[in-house]
């Protein structure tokens, strides 16, 4: 089967996340915010009930749940390297931050759960699931730190927006049409269930009589 590869502007458009299919690969260009907090995403949620405003625009923008190793020098903030963070941990939070902020792109590992995917089809967003352990490839592709929000909180919770060059390539798990290929793939372990179960009995069955 083959792969559609796509390179685009970020933050990415909601008639651009429409375009995309789950299964497809998109290169990044342009400016995205990442973070890898827990804590931020809680803070986040209390911003936006009024507890104190926003550190930034994050309105249409593309959060990612990246955790990065930074560093201030000299007054300035640098990332040394950043790398995804496992999505589900934020699946509380994340239907609320895409509806409210109009997120038509988020992303990290692991996918996100049945009512991140409605939110993301609501307000026509995607899900890009980013290589685990290529913080080598990811990282080369971060050109400039434009803003960091909440520089009280400890570095790798900051939310930090970047200018970013040739980022990815990265994989849509989720469609803002609602096709999900993590929902793909349990239904085909699902299917495959008892073939494998008899497949691995038949495989003790030989061993013992061997020995």
């Amino acid at each position: 089967m083959s792969i559609t590869t796509h390179r685009m502007k970020f933050p990415l458009s909601r008639e651009d996340a429409l375009r995309l299919r789950a299964g497809d690969q998109v290169i990044l260009d342009g400016e995205i915010v990442i973070t890898a907090g827990l804590p931020t995403h809680q803070r986040l949620i209390a911003a936006l009930g009024g507890a104190e405003p926003l550190p930034m625009d994050l309105t249409g923008q593309s959060l990612f749940h990246l955790g990065s190793y930074s560093k201030e020098v000299d007054g300035k903030f640098e990332v040394e390297y950043m790398n995804p963070t496992t999505s589900t941990r934020f699946n509380p939070y994340m239907p609320t931050l895409i509806r409210e902020l109009q997120l038509h792109a988020v992303g990290g590992k692991g996918g996100l759960d049945s009512a991140c995917a409605q939110a993301l089809r609501e307000v026509g967003g995607v899900y890009l699931s980013f290589l685990g352990g290529g913080c080598a490839l990811l990282s080369a592709a971060v050109k400039q730190v434009l803003q960091v929000g909440w520089p009280d909180m400890l570095i790798h919770y900051r939310l930090v927006r970047l200018r970013v060059e040739g980022l990815g390539p990265v994989t849509v798990g989720i469609d803002a049409h609602g096709n999900s290929c993590y929902d793909t793939a349990r239904e085909q372990a699902r299917d495959r269930f008892e073939d494998i179960m008899n497949e691995l009995a038949l495989a003790r069955a030989q061993t013992a009589q061997a020995s």
